[in-house]
């Protein structure tokens, strides 16, 4: 876990506001490997090294275990939003990713992720409490707020990360 400014979490908390909380998607909420199972054997002979970049291979991925519902219960505690990094050679995989949330979640106003989806490649562009996701890349190790490490000791399943950031909500 990386420490960011306590401060902000205080101010927010003061105001009567939520936390804001974001979640990575890709081996966080998503199992990316469950997908790479589902791909032919010249599917992954072609692109090898890059299995990102197989068309499709983003609607292929299951949720990782426990991770829908404990979005769910993130979503009442915070102002959740899903902050995801699509492959720039994959075009597909920018729609295929909001097709998946919507499949998840539901696609109308009453799911937790509705108009709650964001891509960037500078996720320490936005502001926020608090970041769920499996790696330091793309900006994450320049969040201003607390990075939940999803995967490393503590926070390997979405058991223990739900419990540690209720403690915070």
């Amino acid at each position: 876990m990386t420490k960011g400014t306590a401060a902000k979490g205080k101010k927010h908390k003061k105001a009567g506001k939520k936390k804001i909380l974001y979640v990575d998607m890709d081996n966080t909420l998503v199992d990316f490997k469950s997908g790479i199972r589902k791909l032919s054997d010249a599917e992954r002979s072609n692109f090898e090294g890059s299995l990102d970049n197989v068309p499709g291979i983003f609607s292929l991925m299951d949720p990782m275990p426990g991770a829908i519902e404990a979005y769910r219960t993130l979503a009442k505690h915070f102002d959740t939003y899903i902050l995801s990094t699509a492959p720039w050679d994959n075009p597909m995989a920018w729609t295929e990713k909001l097709l998946w949330v919507k499949m998840h979640f539901g696609r109308d106003e009453k799911s937790p992720a509705f108009k709650r989806v964001i891509l960037s490649h500078h996720k320490n562009l936005n502001r926020g409490d608090f970041i769920i996701d499996d790696r330091t890349k793309r900006g994450v190790k320049k969040f201003k707020g607390t990075h939940i490490h999803f995967g490393q000791p503590g926070f390997e399943t979405w058991d223990e990360v739900v419990a540690y950031m209720l403690k915070r909500a």
